[in-house]
């Protein structure tokens, strides 16, 4: 059984590398396909195209995943990212590229949500943690080295080897999934909620295109109908998950005062952090060249590993995750508030830098910390919506954060100058103490693993 859990382990990291490197190694690549596919616009399609439905299909891959088992929704993901990662390599024209790049957010976001759920029902608390040091180094690999990698390919065999690498990638992959992970131990008569999935669709698509597209974000025809869609659906999709007897999102999961609070808290803190990103670089520009605005964002990237490496160990000796979100939360308030202030003074280097060590080790916390606490929490039969529920708050709040941000700069300040950067890092250290505010302070001493 040992065994079988190591090879399952793999797959899943194997996995989850693939979907991670996935975004950052196409940025890289852009002017490269760009020149080759004569688009002088619509790029960001490329890079929204998988972002939209990497975001929105995450609460469906952790149903699927309740539903069917992790070992049905890891093989099924794999697959479709295969399939989408050779369509892109195969592409024409930008069209085609576009397309392909949603199948292969599709997929990626089922890589990941499936990896995150069947880890919380592998293993317990103790040993979730002692691995979190093998979770940590594949996020460092794939953020240090997927934008070198994609300049690399890009600028030697062609940009379509960003995709064809993955090919050879997702074998081992599906290959250690199959083997590893335990099929559905149980069987139940409920059926997967299409409607739900509609309306969750709609409203997901609707944030998504405020926070990746500019013109809409800005625009004083669609921002108001994007907001109105997006409200309108989220609210006949909460109205239909508390009359439907196979929600998409159970009740359940909200049934729980400590995980409700956590869902709330990542969106809070992916509005706050993942939606200032944005504009970490603007703000690290202000009075700094390429080179040193280079060295900052280096600092950001610097606090988010350290505290990555050191969550684990760290963690075993202090267990409450709820404790650690709460720090996450102090973590981030600072840094953005510092931020802030650096940009009002106009970037002295001396605020700047510990700010952007404090907002990537904030990133570190806060993640790493309510999906443990998500893992450790969730009913079994719950686990992939309860992971699903995390991620896409942090992930919708992110993309709303970017777009709400950068409305608030122009309506206030015109611009993206340092008083409207000002008022972005202002307003979103204010969302994260509203985050810290909101925090569960305790969990109780039945919030152990739901692994058997």
């Amino acid at each position: 059984m040992h065994a079988s859990r190591n090879l399952a382990f793999a797959g899943l990291l194997l996995g989850m590398a693939m979907a991670q490197l996935d975004g950052l190694i196409v940025t890289a690549a852009l002017p490269s396909i760009g020149a080759e596919l004569h688009a002088r616009t619509g790029l960001v399609a490329v890079t929204a195209a998988g972002l939209l439905t990497l975001t929105v299909a995450t609460p469906l891959h952790g149903r699927l995943g309740d539903l069917h088992g992790r070992r049905i929704s890891f093989a099924a993901s794999v697959l479709v990212f295969a399939a989408a990662s050779a369509w892109c390599a195969a592409a024409p024209d930008l069209g085609s590229l576009i397309a392909a790049r949603a199948l292969q957010g599709l997929g990626g976001s089922g890589l990941v949500v499936t990896a995150m759920s069947a880890l919380g029902e592998l293993f317990e608390r103790d040993e979730l943690l002692r691995r979190q040091g093998w979770q940590t180094a594949v996020f460092a690999a794939a953020t240090l080295g997927g934008p070198p990698l994609g300049g690399l390919l890009a600028a030697g065999p062609g940009w379509r080897w960003i995709f064809l690498v993955n090919l050879p990638l997702c074998v081992p992959a599906l290959v250690l999934g199959l083997r590893g992970l335990p099929a559905k131990p149980i069987r139940t008569r409920e059926k997967f909620d299409v409607g739900s999935s509609a309306l969750l669709v709609a409203a997901g698509s609707a944030v998504v295109a405020l926070g990746t597209v500019d013109d809409l974000a800005r625009s004083p025809l669609w921002t108001p109908i994007l907001a109105g869609v997006a409200g309108g659906a989220g609210f006949l999709f909460v109205r239909r998950q508390r009359r439907t007897q196979s929600p998409l999102i159970s009740p359940k999961v909200f049934a729980d005062a400590v995980l409700a609070r956590a869902v709330v808290v990542n969106g809070l803190a992916g509005a706050a952090l993942y939606g200032t990103f944005t504009y970490v670089a603007l703000a690290a520009a202000l009075d700094a060249g390429a080179a040193g605005t280079g060295l900052l964002l280096v600092a950001m990237t610097a606090g988010q590993l350290a505290l990555s490496a050191s969550f684990a160990a760290l963690a075993r000796r202090r267990p409450d995750m709820t404790a650690w979100g709460r720090s996450g939360c102090l973590l981030g308030t600072a840094g953005l508030a510092a931020i802030a202030v650096a940009a009002a003074l106009d970037g002295p280097p001396w605020l700047l830098a510990p700010g952007l060590f404090a907002i990537g080790a904030s990133f570190a916390v806060c993640t790493s910390a309510y999906t443990v606490l998500g893992q450790t929490r969730a009913k079994r039969d719950l686990m992939g919506v309860t992971l699903g529920s995390l991620t896409f708050a942090r992930q919708a709040g992110g993309l709303a954060g970017a777009a709400v941000f950068g409305w608030l700069a122009l309506a206030t300040t015109g611009g993206l100058g340092a008083p409207g950067l000002t008022v972005v890092f202002a307003s979103a250290a204010a969302i994260m103490l509203v985050a810290w505010l909101t925090a569960p302070a305790v969990t109780s001493s039945e919030a152990v693993s739901s692994s058997p």
